[in-house]
């Protein structure tokens, strides 16, 4: 069994959902609320969890994480290696979810520290297939992903959002994984744009909502995996950490980039079509 780990931030997401986003100064009822937990490498892992990877968690935690700690456990997600920080509190995520476009508008409110190189320089590594990293706390990254690729463990990086600096990091792993949201903040109107413009021998991927996913091999060639038509979108929330952890297993377990790639878009868009990240009930 293949074993990973996923480096980065879990959270305590609440959901309401409304019948469409409201106006600026305006008063709404949500048809329903949930609490769940959140975080990409988070939710990362526990996809890969039911992917049937044997799989670790490390970041911070806080003492108020009972409802992380217990999603970990439900999805066989280990959390051992994690930091527990006392007197400190879970970051929160407060999610409004369209029903009109299943679309999700986020307020994030953070006061734990980050994960830091040092915490993670104790780890034994040498046990691991693969290792896979948010891409925040870009200050911390750099001995973290070089200590990864001295240990000869295949390591990959989520870009989702532009952090200042990020670019720095793009040579340090093995398998880069760009949002639609960090393309066009980048000025790129398209994933294959994006992919073109990055140095040879650079395996990497862009997910573009409804339209797939495009994928750039060592070679060069580009690849592009749509997404399949739905009659609803019910729930968008994770669906980017799904298609991370779906792309992470199929290459982990010997498939090719393209096998990988379809198959990743395939699953994160069953996703969309039904309420939060379990797979399969059991």
């Amino acid at each position: 069994m293949a074993r990973v780990m996923c480096v980065g931030i879990a959270t305590l997401d609440i959901v309401n959902r409304v019948e469409c986003y409201p106006t600026e100064d305006s008063e709404v009822r949500a048809s329903a609320q949930s609490r769940r937990m959140g975080g990409n490498a988070a939710n990362t892992a526990i996809v890969l969890g039911q992917l049937g990877v044997e799989v670790f968690w490390v970041g911070n935690l806080a003492d108020s994480a009972e409802l992380v700690e217990h999603s970990f456990a439900r999805h066989g997600v280990n959390a051992s290696l994690a930091v527990r920080v006392p007197d400190a509190v879970t970051p929160t995520s407060y999610i409004l979810l369209s029903e009109v476009s299943g679309s999700r508008s986020i307020v994030h409110f953070r006061d734990l520290p980050e994960y830091c190189a040092e915490d993670f320089s104790k780890l034994d590594l040498q046990a691991f297939d693969w290792v896979h990293f948010e891409g925040r706390a870009i200050d911390q990254l750099p001995p973290m992903l070089r200590r990864v690729r001295d240990c000869s463990c295949a390591v990959s990086l989520e870009v989702e959002k532009p952090r200042p600096g990020i670019e720095r990091l793009f040579g340090h792993a093995d398998l880069l994984l760009f949002s639609r949201d960090y393309a066009r903040a980048r000025g790129f109107a398209d994933a294959a744009t994006l992919l073109r413009s990055l140095p040879s021998g650079v395996l990497a991927t862009c997910t573009w909502a409804a339209d797939g996913a495009w994928a750039r091999d060592r070679d060069g060639r580009l690849l592009h995996a749509p997404a399949p038509k739905l009659t609803s979108v019910v729930d968008t929330i994770g669906a980017g950490d799904v298609f991370n952890a779906a792309m992470i297993h199929a290459l982990v377990t010997g498939l090719d980039v393209e096998q990988a790639l379809q198959t990743a878009v395939a699953l994160a868009s069953s996703q969309c079509a039904k309420e939060g990240l379990v797979l399969a009930q059991g």
